[in-house]
């Protein structure tokens, strides 16, 4: 997507990870891996929060800052929310177990993948956040064919007053 969205408020941002759930590309090999960047309070984990519900998650999901890792199970897969903010070295993602979840049934939402990038397995989307006021922006980039698949459903998915 070449155009950032703008994304006026919390509702909004929580629209476009409902919409990311709703168009997955499952049947595509291979775990999905989104990777999210921005300051802190850009929103990111209010779209995974969104994101993990919209996919049917029935319990809160917390921000792993702390933990690093949170895995959430629903349907017959399952969601595995990584905040590399504290992490201190690239090496703890080994002890996390991050290979035991790159399987078909897995979503990968990793929050701020530039500390571990070499670590990480290639991710389909990139979600660049930003404020702006009012909300923030969002831009959105494929990185393989499941990514490009995904991004070419969201347009129709998303109102277009979202559109910057």
């Amino acid at each position: 997507m070449s155009e950032p969205l703008t994304l006026h408020d919390e509702s909004a941002t929580r629209r476009l990870g409902a919409a990311l759930a709703r168009h997955c590309p499952w049947s595509m090999p291979g775990a999905r891996c989104v990777f999210l960047s921005g300051e802190l309070g850009a929103g990111k984990t209010t779209l995974i929060s969104a994101l993990l519900t919209a996919c049917g998650v029935r319990e809160p999901v917390r921000s792993p800052t702390y933990s690093l890792i949170e895995v959430y199970a629903f349907d017959a897969c399952v969601g595995v929310h990584l905040d590399l903010y504290r992490l201190h070295d690239a090496g703890e993602l080994e002890q996390l177990g991050l290979r035991d979840y790159l399987h078909e049934r897995a979503l990968l939402l990793v929050e701020w993948p530039e500390r571990a990038r070499a670590q990480l397995p290639r991710p389909d989307l990139w979600l660049q956040l930003w404020p702006q006021e009012p909300g923030r922006r969002c831009l959105l980039t494929a990185h393989s064919p499941a990514g490009e698949r995904w991004l070419a459903e969201l347009p129709t998915e998303l109102a277009l007053s979202e559109r910057a």
